[in-house]
């Protein structure tokens, strides 16, 4: 759960929100990240910590530079928490389905 905790933490704050918006079409450098948003470099990369270090953003060398992906295992994760509570508000809505098909109709006129 700490790792969900982080994750969710993380997720939190709309310009994280915005990079993993921007990482799911593909890499992108540290440059290539702050060029939508009014802060510096060095605050994309204190944002992008944060992601990282829930484990949501991985990164890897290409020469001078550090594209940022997605990680997977972060997302994943969070998913297969979501999923389950997906299944729950299905299995409500199954029983909710059953109780109100066992319902007699109401007659016109007649109050309940």
């Amino acid at each position: 759960m700490d790792g969900l905790d982080a994750a969710f933490a993380a997720l939190a704050d709309p310009t994280r929100r915005a990079i993993l918006a921007r990482l799911a079409k593909g890499e992108a450098t540290v440059t290539e990240l702050a060029g939508p948003f009014r802060m510096t470099q060095p605050a994309i990369s204190q944002h992008l910590r944060v992601l990282a270090d829930a484990g949501l953003v991985t990164s890897r060398v290409e020469g001078t530079k550090r594209p940022r992906r997605i990680a997977k295992g972060g997302i994943e994760a969070m998913d297969k928490w979501l999923e389950m509570l997906r299944k729950a508000l299905r299995q409500n809505y199954v029983r909710l389905d059953t109780v109100l098909a066992g319902m007699e109709p109401q007659k016109e006129g007649e109050k309940r």
